[in-house]
């Protein structure tokens, strides 16, 4: 079989990029000062992703019995619905579907 060596192709690179770079078209004349300025790289900014970071805090859970008690003062589970309900989406913002005419009902046929 027949297995070639990368060195020649590695030799030929370098003079390969020269050519590239030299073929390269040189700048009219150099700016001005005023256009200088309007060319000019906005200046950049940095943020940390981190910035508003809160480091976790566990919370001290209260008494199952408080919390049951505390369940039962508001209504129980039927008034945590309720509000549920009542917090839905406005008519507005509803969930658009396709409307659909129902076919026409098939009449009995009389035997």
């Amino acid at each position: 079989m027949f297995h070639s060596s990368p060195a020649p192709w590695l030799a030929v690179f370098p003079a390969v990029a020269a050519l590239a770079a030299a073929a390269q078209p040189a700048p009219a004349s150099a700016p001005s000062a005023d256009e200088a300025a309007t060319r000019a790289p906005a200046a950049l900014s940095y943020k940390s992703a981190l910035e508003g970071y809160r480091p976790f805090t566990e919370e001290k859970p209260i008494p199952w019995k408080e919390a049951n008690e505390t369940v039962h003062r508001r209504g129980g589970w039927k008034a945590y619905a309720e509000e549920a309900a009542e917090s839905g989406p406005p008519a507005a913002e509803a969930p658009k579907g396709h409307a659909m005419p129902m076919p026409p009902a098939k009449k009995a046929e009389k035997p």
